[in-house]
């Protein structure tokens, strides 16, 4: 099939085969203590057998301190656990995709972490929701302490460690930073999440200051030739149909000043990637990001496994379409879609009772 999804670029000297990469996605596979094994290795490995020129792996935290979120969930705060990620990182590179490692801290929405018996994020505001059982979590969340401002450094840290550690030791091939979600730089980044006074807290330029410092920090371990990104959504794990309330003139600043902090893309999330981002009419998310991030290189993410709504996400700015459930369901999606071949539907049972990987997903 002939469509620009296959269309060879780079990114920031990263070559890529074609514009499809796949999402990152919570599955709750590691050790206990964060190691990445054989079966992520084989979940992952499928994806780029398949077709898929850029795999963007599911949240790993950073630090040992506030950032784990999940049980099972992998990290990388040591050398050790980022060693575990070598094998994972060399079988997606020898099946032919590259592959981007995702840093997260979970902040106030920690479900389990084994560094801490409690949560921490920008105030002591309960979040919205209830914990998500597929992922180990029960009931309210817990209300966080206030980070003072050695825990935020601290967090800060983190991320830039981390992202030294996936580039020399685990051999990823850049780094993703998470700012979407609901998760801590989510967190500062919303009104009703930060109550602070300070310099993290007040206007909106400044609550989306710490993604900005974040991405200095990465930026200043890792230098100007590693692909670095940041992960922006307005709904999140705990509030899917969250919106700014700063609306088109908030994304404006966002998105101004992410396309100013360093980076080399945007991935931009939303349940349905091409729906207004803003009432009934009016630009989708990736629009504004497009138009405000110009020369930032976009990825656009949400319910687009239909090729035809892939195909329109690039006619709308994107210059990659991040597939989730499409790619669980079809880790061959470009295979498939290059044959000519039917897509098969997204299985709910891959994501219950628990959101690990499954058997059927280790097939090579």
């Amino acid at each position: 099939m002939n469509t620009p999804l296959f269309t060879p670029t780079n990114l920031n000297g990263l070559q890529l085969p074609n514009r499809l990469a796949v999402a990152p996605m919570t599955r709750v596979s590691a050790s206990p203590e964060g190691h990445a094994n054989s079966t992520m290795a084989r979940y992952y490995e499928r994806f780029a057998r398949g077709g898929f020129g850029l795999l963007i792996t599911e949240g790993i935290y950073t630090d040992a301190a506030y950032s784990q979120g999940y049980f099972r969930q992998p990290g990388l705060s040591d050398r050790e656990q980022a060693r575990a990620w070598q094998p994972v990182v060399k079988a997606i590179q020898g099946a032919g995709g590259r592959v981007i490692a995702q840093l997260m801290h979970a902040g106030a929405l920690s479900q389990f972490n084994r560094f801490r018996d409690h949560t921490a994020g920008p105030s002591s505001i309960r979040p919205r929701g209830t914990q998500m059982t597929a992922y180990g979590g029960e009931g309210e969340y817990p209300v966080p302490r206030a980070m003072a401002d050695a825990d935020i450094a601290e967090a800060i840290r983190g991320f830039a460690r981390a992202a030294l550690l996936a580039m020399e030791v685990a051999g990823f091939d850049g780094v993703e930073i998470h700012g979407a979600n609901g998760y801590l730089l989510d967190q500062f980044m919303t009104g009703h999440t930060n109550a602070r006074t300070d310099r993290w807290g007040g206007t909106l330029a400044h609550r989306a200051q710490l993604t900005v410092e974040v991405v200095r920090a990465v930026r200043q371990m890792l230098g100007a030739s590693a692909p670095v990104g940041v992960r922006i959504s307005q709904g999140k794990v705990n509030d899917f149909g969250h919106k700014w309330p700063e609306a088109e003139a908030g994304a404006a600043r966002v998105f101004g000043a992410l396309a100013q902090s360093g980076i080399d893309y945007l991935h931009v999330t939303e349940l349905e990637a091409w729906r207004p981002a803003f009432g009934d009419a009016g630009p989708s998310l990736l629009q504004l990001a497009r138009r405000h991030a110009p020369g930032i290189a976009i990825v656009a993410n949400g319910s687009l496994h239909d090729p035809l709504r892939a195909e329109a996400a690039l006619a709308d700015g994107a210059d990659f379409v991040a597939l989730g459930r499409g790619a669980l369901s079809n880790p061959d999606w470009p295979k498939r879609l290059k044959e000519g071949r039917a897509l098969a539907a997204f299985d709910p049972a891959l994501l219950s009772p628990v959101g690990d990987i499954k058997p059927v997903e280790q097939q090579r």
